[in-house]
Formats: structure tokens, C-alpha cells, sequence
């Protein structure tokens, strides 16, 4: 999976792209069928916002997060793409499978 990260009016440092990819790391052990994700880190005034849109098949997973400091908007932005992953994998997943295939035989 590549993971690409971007500032908007803000110079993203090694340790902030190091960050994201360590929080991006959870997300794949989760729904490994992530085909790439784009991050934008923006700061406006004293708001730190984190975005990020996740390919995945079927269609795009987007989520942000807003908060006082970018470390904490990049924890809350990882929360929210791992709570949208895990319902778009439940979402595919099919529970009544067995219950078709009792009822033909």
C-alpha cells in the first residue's frame, strides 16, 4: 500500500510522516485490501486539521479530524478511519451465508 502525505500551509517533518505511517500501520492490519491513502496535515490559526481518503475496492473511505495539535488530530483521524474500516469490512462480509446453502440441500 502506498501512503502519500501532504501539508497545507504546513511543512510536514520526517517525525510527522513517520507518525502517520505508524497510525496507517493499524488500519492495514485491519482491512488488508487498502490499494493506497492520501493524508493531508493543514493548520489554520490554532486549528489542526488531519484528512485522509483510503482506496479501497468498492469505493473511497474519507475521514477527518480537527483538534488543537496535529499529533492529537492524527490520533483522532487514525480512530475514525479504523472504526470506518472495520465497518466497511462487516459491511462485505456475508452472515447468512451458511443459512443459504442449509436451505438448498
Amino acid at each position: 500500500m502506498q501512503i502519500e502525505v501532504t501539508g497545507r500551509h504546513i511543512e510536514v517533518t520526517e517525525s510527522m510522516r513517520a507518525y502517520v505511517f505508524k497510525k496507517m500501520e493499524r488500519i492495514v492490519r485491519h482491512f488488508d485490501q487498502l490499494i493506497d491513502a492520501h493524508c493531508v496535515l493543514s493548520v489554520e490559526k490554532l486549528r489542526h486539521t488531519a484528512e485522509a481518503t483510503l482506496r479501497v475496492p468498492g469505493g473511497d473511505i474519507h475521514a477527518e479530524a480537527t483538534a488543537e495539535d496535529m499529533y492529537a488530530a492524527i490520533d483522532a483521524l487514525a480512530d475514525k478511519l479504523d472504526r470506518l474500516v472495520k465497518k466497511r469490512k462487516e459491511k462485505g462480509a456475508d452472515h447468512h451465508a451458511e443459512e443459504g446453502r442449509a436451505a438448498r440441500h
